[in-house]
């Protein structure tokens, strides 16, 4: 039997969503904010949604609370 050209185009085995790795991003974006000027505290507070959502705005953040740099 010849092998057809879909199951030569896909791939075998998926790379799967890893835990650790989301871990490991939400806490970098935690030290983001908190690099910005926001305080530990309400950082802490935050939902993931929420973060992200300061995140798209870094400038905005930064002039809100006010960053050392």
């Amino acid at each position: 039997m010849r092998k057809r050209r879909t199951t030569q185009k896909t791939p075998l085995t998926r790379p799967r969503k890893n835990g650790a790795a989301k871990n490991r991003r939400r806490l970098e974006q935690r030290r983001r904010l908190v690099a910005l000027g926001m305080e530990e505290g309400a950082v802490e507070k935050l939902t993931s949604r929420e973060i992200l959502t300061l995140l798209k705005h870094p400038v905005k953040v930064a002039k809100a609370h006010g960053a050392q740099s």
